[in-house]
């Protein structure tokens, strides 16, 4: 692990962020994965009305795969790069998300904060306290 002396605290802010973005986007990709989609519909994912079932079950996949790339790679300290891309392949699916509850007058507020979490980890995965490969 290459990191600067005084950016231990970045480190961990870093690693919290990934968690808890890995938590939530797991949790939520797994849903879309397997729920029913009537239940997600009554979960309150109002978007499965306008997109097929496949496409909420590739969102779903696409949620599932970067939690597991924000924690993996950086933990086995294995192809690390894989981190910062995870982190901005779910700051995209946000900008698609946010424009999506804009456009049907929902709150964008949740998606926003992930937005921003996901971009935070990108930037300082990428540039401020990389992880180097073994």
């Amino acid at each position: 692990m290459r990191t600067k002396p005084n950016s231990k605290a970045l480190h961990i802010t870093l690693w919290i962020s990934q968690g808890l973005l890995a938590a939530a986007f797991g949790m939520a990709g797994y849903l879309k994965l397997t729920a029913p989609i009537d239940q997600l519909l009554a979960n309150g994912m109002t978007f499965v009305t306008e997109y097929s079932e496949s496409s909420v079950r590739l969102i779903g996949l696409a949620e599932l795969l970067a939690a597991i790339g924000l924690i993996l790679p950086t933990a086995l300290r294995k192809v690390t790069i894989l981190t910062p891309l995870a982190a901005l392949g779910l700051a995209i699916v946000m900008i698609l998300a946010s424009q999506y509850h804009m456009t049907h007058n929902e709150p964008a507020i949740a998606t926003m904060v992930f937005l921003v979490i996901s971009l935070f980890i990108a930037w300082g995965r990428f540039s401020k306290a990389p992880i180097q490969s073994k």
